[in-house]
C-alpha cells in the first residue's frame, strides 16, 4: 500500500466517530470523494452516499456500503468530585477498560481521560476473579470538580485514546479498523473505478452511521439508494491466535485474502460472482458459512423493500472491538481489487434471482478456499 493511501486511512481511522456522533468521518469521506463523484449526499441519519455515474446504461447499479461508526463510551453522571460514570456505546468489553486512556469529546473540545479502577492491592482477592462492571469504573479527567462540570456535559460521548500502527510483516493496528477500514475500500473503489473509465452500472459508495446499535444507518441508506445488487463490507473475526477453537468458529487468516460470506443472507448469484471475480484476478481468497442473518448491514439491506441481492465481504481482523485490532494490509488491497473488478463485470444481462438462470457467474470453491464456519459478528 502506498504511503498516501496509508496516511488517508490512518486519518480515517484516528478521526473520531462514535455511534451516533459521526460527523468528523463523514466529513473526510465527502472531502475525499469530491473530486471524483458525480453527486454526493449526506441523510439525516449522517450516511453519507457518492455515486460514479456507470458508463452503460441499463447495467445494474451496485452499492457498496462500509459502516463509519466505532464502539465507544458515553457520559452517564459526573460526580461531585469531578469523575465521570460512563455507560457502553457499541460492544465494549469492560474487562479491557481499566488503566486505558480515553479521549472525551465535548463541546469545548476533547479531553484526555484515564479508566480508573482501585489497584490490584485494595482489591478482595474474590474480588479480582471477576471482571469489575462499566458501572464500577470512573473516568478521570485529572481538572477540578468544577472545572469538569463546567465542560463536560452528560451524554457527551468518548473513544479509545490509540493511533495506527505498523508492525511486523505488513500488519497494523490500531482501534476501530471495524469499519474504517471499509470506509477506506469503498473510497478506494470509487478512484479505483474512476480510473478504469466507470463501472457498467452506476457505483454508490456508502459509508453508513449507527451500524454498532443495529445497522440503522443501512436501513435508510439502502431504502434511498434502491441499488440493483448491492454489497456490504465489515470485518470478520481472524481465528489464526491461540485461544480460538476453529471447529465452532472456522478457519480464518490474517493474510489469506479477502472473506465471501455465503448463507441466507447473502444472495446465492452475488457470492458465486465474487468468487469468480477472485479467480479472474488471481486473488486468494476465503469462505465463511454464516448460518443466519449476519451481525453486519447486509442484514438490513438485503430485506429493504422488496428485497435486494446483496452479498458480504470482509477481511480478517484480530481482537475485534478492543483499542488493538489488527489486520492485514495486504487482505485490504486485494479486497480492493476484488471489489473492483465484481463492479466492471456487472453487465445488463445479469439476474440475481435465484434458481432462474440469467447471467450468473460459475465457478468451484477453488483450490485452497475454505468453507468456514463463524457465528454472527459482535
Amino acid at each position: 500500500m502506498k504511503k498516501k493511501q496509508i496516511k488517508f486511512l490512518k486519518q480515517l481511522l484516528e478521526t473520531p466517530s462514535p455511534t451516533g456522533f459521526e460527523e468528523p468521518v463523514a466529513a473526510l469521506v465527502r472531502e475525499r470523494l469530491a473530486p471524483v463523484a458525480d453527486e454526493i449526499a449526506t441523510d439525516t441519519m449522517g450516511s453519507v452516499q457518492a455515486v460514479l455515474e456507470g458508463a452503460t446504461e441499463d447495467a445494474p447499479s451496485l452499492m457498496l456500503a462500509a459502516h463509519m461508526d466505532e464502539i465507544g463510551l458515553m457520559v452517564t453522571y459526573i460526580s461531585d468530585d469531578g469523575f465521570l460514570s460512563v455507560s457502553m456505546l457499541g460492544g465494549v468489553d469492560a474487562a479491557i477498560l481499566p488503566g486505558m486512556r480515553v479521549d472525551v469529546h465535548t463541546e469545548s473540545g476533547v479531553l484526555r481521560g484515564i479508566v480508573g479502577r482501585k489497584p490490584i492491592h485494595l482489591i478482595e482477592p474474590d474480588e479480582r476473579k471477576s471482571v469489575t462492571p462499566i458501572s464500577s469504573l470512573v473516568i478521570d479527567l485529572g481538572l477540578p470538580a468544577k472545572r469538569v462540570k463546567k465542560l463536560v456535559r452528560v451524554g457527551d460521548p468518548i473513544t479509545f485514546g490509540v493511533g495506527f500502527e505498523r508492525f511486523g510483516k505488513n500488519m497494523a493496528v490500531s482501534k476501530c479498523f471495524d469499519d474504517k477500514v471499509g470506509v477506506f475500500i469503498a473510497c478506494r473503489v470509487m478512484e479505483k473505478l474512476a480510473e478504469a473509465g466507470r463501472a457498467p452500472g452506476d457505483f454508490i459508495a456508502v459509508a453508513t452511521t449507527q451500524e454498532e446499535i443495529g445497522t440503522r444507518g443501512a436501513m435508510t441508506s439502502a431504502h434511498a439508494v434502491n441499488p440493483d445488487v448491492a454489497l456490504a463490507f465489515d470485518v470478520t473475526h481472524a481465528t489464526d491466535y491461540p485461544g480460538i477453537e476453529k471447529t465452532k468458529y472456522g478457519k480464518i487468516i490474517c493474510g489469506g485474502g479477502p472473506v465471501i460470506a455465503r448463507g441466507p443472507n447473502i444472495n446465492p448469484v452475488v457470492f458465486e460472482r465474487l468468487v469468480a471475480a477472485a479467480k479472474a484476478e488471481g486473488i486468494p481468497y476465503q469462505l465463511e458459512a454464516e448460518p443466519s442473518v449476519t451481525g453486519t448491514d447486509a442484514r438490513a439491506i438485503q430485506v429493504t423493500r422488496a428485497g435486494i441481492p446483496t452479498g458480504l465481504i470482509s477481511v480478517p481482523l484480530r481482537y475485534m472491538h478492543t483499542p488493538t485490532e489488527t489486520v492485514c494490509l495486504d487482505d485490504v488491497d486485494a479486497t480492493i481489487r476484488l471489489i473492483t473488478r465484481f463492479a466492471l463485470d456487472l453487465t445488463p444481462e445479469v439476474s440475481f434471482v435465484p434458481g432462474m438462470g440469467g447471467s450468473q457467474a460459475q465457478g468451484d470453491e477453488g483450490e485452497g478456499a475454505d468453507a468456514d464456519t463463524a457465528e454472527d459478528r459482535a
